[in-house]
Formats: C-alpha cells, structure tokens, sequence
C-alpha cells in the first residue's frame, strides 16, 4: 500500500516537472490578451465575433508551443510516459474542458444571433463564474496550482475594469488596462519557468558526453 501512495508521489512530482516549461502559461496568456484588444473592435464586429476572429492566432500560437515541446524542450528533459492512473485522469480533464467550452462557446453563439438583451452587470457574472469554473476544473485535474490563481486574477479583470471605467480611469470599460495586466502576468510568468528550464537542463554536446564518461 505505501508503495503505491509512493509511485502516486513519484509519477505526480514528474508530472509536475514535465509541465513547468511555461508554454501553458504563455498560451493561456495568448488567450486573455484578446480580451484586451477585441473591445477595440466590438464597435464594428459586435462582442462575439471580436473575440471568435482570434481563433487563427491561438492556433498558430498553439502550433509553435507544440513545436517548442518537440523540438526544443523534448531534446532537453526527455518524454515522460504516464500510467494508466494519471492518462486516464487527463482524458476525462480534455472530455471536461471540450463540454464546458463547447456549452460557453454555444452560449455565445445564441446570444450573438438571438434578440436577448443581457444588462452588463450579468454579462460580468457570467464571464467571471465560465472563467472560475474552467480555471478551477484545469487547476484541479493537472495538478496545476498556478491556475487557480490565474482563474482569480481573470475573475477581477472584468470587476477591476468596470471599477476604472466606471471612475473615468479607463475606456471600454477597462478591459484593454485589466485584461493586458493579468495576461501579461501570465506571460511574463510562462518566460520565466521558460528560461529557467532552458538554462538549468542545456543540451550537451558530443564532446562534453565524452568527457563526463572519462571523468567517471
């Protein structure tokens, strides 16, 4: 019994170390940066498709972070294999994430074609609790505590806006000022573990190999 709570605390501390690269990070900072600049185009596209028509740059952004883990990071630290415990726990994590996008993706949809009329105050409450519910359920299935924290920090971004604007501090109602801190944090986060992994895992050249082998 304690050895399988101990190959449990193994696999999870590697899995934590696999993600560390800060490309998650990155991505989802990708992401909200959007709601930092969609307001500037809401005016002509309207709220839904300001924000759809960004769908191509998160694809070429996730396509370069899948080519980063490939080609920069896999030849640093390696593949890591999971078991059937930890595989099983990320897909029911993907069949979670495409439900509640799709449902949040949907909602969007109808109200963008539909002759309903939400007042901002419950377009707010709806975007905070579609943005805690999704962080929360990634944060608890990846064992990936920062994304609780950066599902309160994109909770606040749209009450910190309202707040500035509602005080002259800020236009469109603050999301350009609140959106680009919290997704600049997220970037700024992602570099860092980014880099770090980069300088403390170098690739080693032939002849550096062939020296450790003779100082053994």
């Amino acid at each position: 019994m304690n050895d399988i709570i101990s190959l449990k605390k193994v696999e999870r501390k590697i899995f934590s170390i696999a993600t560390q690269d800060g490309l998650t990070d990155i991505f989802l900072g990708c992401v909200f940066l959007v709601f930092a600049v969609a307001p500037f185009l809401s005016a002509d596209l309207g709220d839904f498709w300001s924000s759809a028509v960004f769908v191509p740059f998160w694809a070429v952004i996730a396509l370069a972070i899948w080519l980063t883990r490939r080609y920069v990071i896999k030849p640093r630290i390696g593949e890591v294999k999971f078991g059937a415990v930890r595989r099983n726990r990320l897909h029911r994590f993907h069949i979670v994430m495409l439900i509640a996008n799709a449902i949040a993706f949907a909602l969007g949809l109808w109200l963008s074609f539909s002759n309903v009329e939400l007042s901002g105050s419950i377009m707010t409450i709806r975007f905070v609790l579609i943005c805690l519910i999704i962080s929360c359920l990634a944060a608890y299935f990846l064992d990936y505590p920062r994304l609780y924290v950066y599902g309160l920090l994109v909770g606040l971004s749209p009450l910190i806006g309202e707040w500035l604007w509602s005080h002259g501090y800020a236009s469109h109602h603050g999301f350009p000022i609140a959106f680009g801190i919290t997704s600049s944090v997220m970037i700024l986060t992602g570099f860092y573990f980014f880099i770090r992994l980069l300088r403390a895992n170098p690739i080693l050249k032939k002849e550096n190999i062939l020296e450790e082998l003779q100082d053994e």
